[in-house]
């Protein structure tokens, strides 16, 4: 029994990519309609998603073959979604990116924030924070962790290193005084009860002298409380990094996949939404909102992992021998990177320049310069117009400034700041087809009624108030996303809730907008999401270390999203009132649907 249940579970992708579609064979055979077909299409991938039986993106690719042959959508209907305006913006994006970490960009602003910051415990955690969430806001949530959790390593493994040193020399000193040894051994047996048990004190002092404690003992007792000091401060470290990547990428429209996936599926669904969706405006409404995240989530990390005597970990701005080779290390790290080279300056230069256009192509209040140039009789410029053109610059200027004479034999071996190598060997191609497979299912969805069928049947949910429709929609997907990654989540998850918005008569974005950063609060499992998977391997966890701490920041990510889509979020796209751009794509679907298959 034992051997066949293990050859199945060896076996499971295989079985389940043959047995699913078999099991819901009968959903379109029973029931002929486009409406069951495309139904039977989004079963097949979510599944496939769930168990990851194939990849991701193959999964993604679906469509192409079922759409066509079951008559919803024609192959070159299905074929012009996986290269959508959003995919452009999102390959625009990540050569940026990629620019940035080619040149270490992003290795020198981390470090030379660290050095502002300090090294105390809870300054080091602050750091840290702000640093990975700052930088996940522009290249992936990957690369950031993968960056700063060796410098946390280094750094920690310092000052442990310096802190032993020092205490066995106290120790030294303290051992050759009889009436002080005697107060050491108290203090120590105080702290390592402590460690096992912090909320208890002891309650019988005297018991500590009935045991017979010698230098080499105590010794060994203020090893174990140190190691179980730094092993606490390593832990919460580690999580700090892994949960502010995830944080800091919902700040910005190109800091994770979902964010771009809620402005495709936007632009797919309400073509008529008037750029609701853009990167000023999703800067204005998740930039607070991820600060707010980031306090919170580094006080309860502060209260679980460091205490809360604040005066202690910040240390009132006394510095110890520790702190000062800690920052020694850190400090020789930036040695090593040397001054500025002409290539960072170039990619320095050319992404602030990008988040200039960025914010200001259309900010809203007033018209932006794409507004006035280009886009009086239309939406000519995009942000993946803007996105493009800055990556392409890469491609133009070189890595170095060319020395007198040096466009005589040393022109063949000017290389450009970014090459097409580089880009082919760091370029998640995956993504692209992930996000077009998501556009994909949206259009069968809209086309065979789909979204249709499945509004009418969510129109129940009108008698129960906004607020709380949205926040058991985030804890869903919160909870979804555990299992399954968050770009698969929000694919299967933002048409639905479109319909669903758009049948109760409900602004879309009030539920789109904040289950879509609910998709990238994945916290409590270390498979959940790969900065979580990295900080595991690094810090010593345990998985219920990550699930308790996890569980909590996810409620905390829930209602801070909750509480900005009702305040400011709530203001900044009218949510009060039913868009009148809902109607007219409505009533578009509508005709479109029943001209082609009534």
């Amino acid at each position: 029994m034992a051997s066949w249940l293990k050859w199945l579970w060896y076996h499971r992708n295989y079985i389940i990519i043959v047995v699913t579609p078999l099991v819901f064979l009968p959903l379109p055979i029973v029931i002929p309609t486009s409406v069951a077909k495309c139904g039977y299409a989004i079963i097949i991938m979510a599944l496939y998603w769930c168990t990851e039986c194939m990849p991701l993106a193959i999964t993604a690719l679906l469509p192409v073959v079922l759409f066509p042959m079951m008559g919803i959508m024609k192959g070159g209907e299905v074929s012009v979604e996986y290269l959508r305006d959003t995919n452009i913006l999102f390959i625009g994006g990540l050569l940026v990116a990629i620019a940035v970490e080619h040149w270490n960009l992003h290795k020198r602003i981390a470090l030379r924030v660290l050095l502002l910051i300090g090294v105390r415990p809870s300054l080091l955690m602050t750091g840290f924070m702000i640093v990975t969430a700052f930088l996940s806001m522009w290249i992936s949530n990957t690369a950031s962790t993968a960056m700063m959790l060796p410098i946390a390593h280094a750094v920690l493994q310092q000052l442990k290193a310096t802190e032993a040193r020092e205490d066995e020399e106290d120790f030294k000193a303290t051992v050759q005084d009889n009436h002080a040894f005697e107060l050491e051994i108290k203090e120590t047996m105080q702290e390592v009860t402590n460690e096992k048990q912090p909320d208890t004190k002891i309650q019988h002092e005297d018991r500590v002298y009935q045991h017979d404690w010698n230098p080499e003992s105590l010794q060994e007792a203020r090893r174990k409380a140190l190691d179980a000091k730094f092993d606490r401060l390593s832990k919460g470290i580690c999580l700090s990094v892994c949960y502010s990547a995830s944080i800091g990428g919902t700040a910005t429209l190109t800091g994770t996949t979902p964010n771009l996936i809620l402005k495709g599926q936007m632009d797919k669904l309400f073509p008529e939404n008037g750029d609701v969706i853009n990167f000023a405006s999703w800067f204005g409404f998740a930039f607070p909102n991820m600060v707010l995240m980031l306090v919170l989530s580094w006080l309860w990390l502060q209260i679980v992992f460091l205490g809360f005597n604040l005066k202690r970990s910040f240390g009132c701005g006394m510095k110890s021998g520790r702190d000062k080779e800690a920052y020694a290390v850190i400090k020789e790290e930036y040695r090593k990177l040397g001054c500025m080279s002409f290539g960072e300056g170039v990619v320095l230069t050319v992404f602030i320049l990008l988040v200039v256009l960025w914010f200001t192509r259309a900010p809203g209040f007033i018209d932006g310069w794409a507004t006035v140039l280009f886009n009086q009789t239309g939406e000519y410029v995009t942000d993946g117009t803007v996105a493009i053109l800055m990556a392409m610059l890469f491609f133009v200027i070189p890595s170095q400034l060319p020395t007198c004479g040096g466009y005589g034999k040393k022109v063949n071996t000017l290389r450009t700041v970014l090459t097409w190598q580089v880009v082919h060997d760091r370029m998640p191609w995956n993504i692209v087809l992930l996000l077009g497979g998501g556009y994909a299912l949206a259009a069968g969805s809209e086309i065979s009624g789909l979204s249709k069928w499945l509004g009418e049947c969510l129109s129940p949910l009108q008698n129960i108030p906004p607020f709380a429709i949205s926040l058991v929609l985030c804890l869903l997907v919160a909870t979804f996303t555990e299992c399954s990654s968050n770009t698969a989540t929000t694919t299967l998850f933002l048409p639905i809730l479109a319909s669903m918005a758009t049948a109760i008569k409900l602004h879309p974005l009030y539920v789109m907008l904040p289950c879509t950063i609910s998709a990238s609060l994945a916290f409590m499992l270390p498979v959940a999401t790969p900065p979580n998977a990295i900080a595991f391997s690094h810090g010593n966890l345990k998985v219920m270390d990550m699930v308790s701490t996890g569980f909590i920041l996810n409620l905390v990510g829930i209602a801070t999203v909750n509480l900005g889509i009702n305040t400011w979020g709530y203001a900044m796209f009218d949510m009060g009132t039913f868009p009148s751009w809902v109607n007219i794509t409505s009533n578009h679907t509508n005709t479109t649907s029943n001209y082609t298959y009534t």
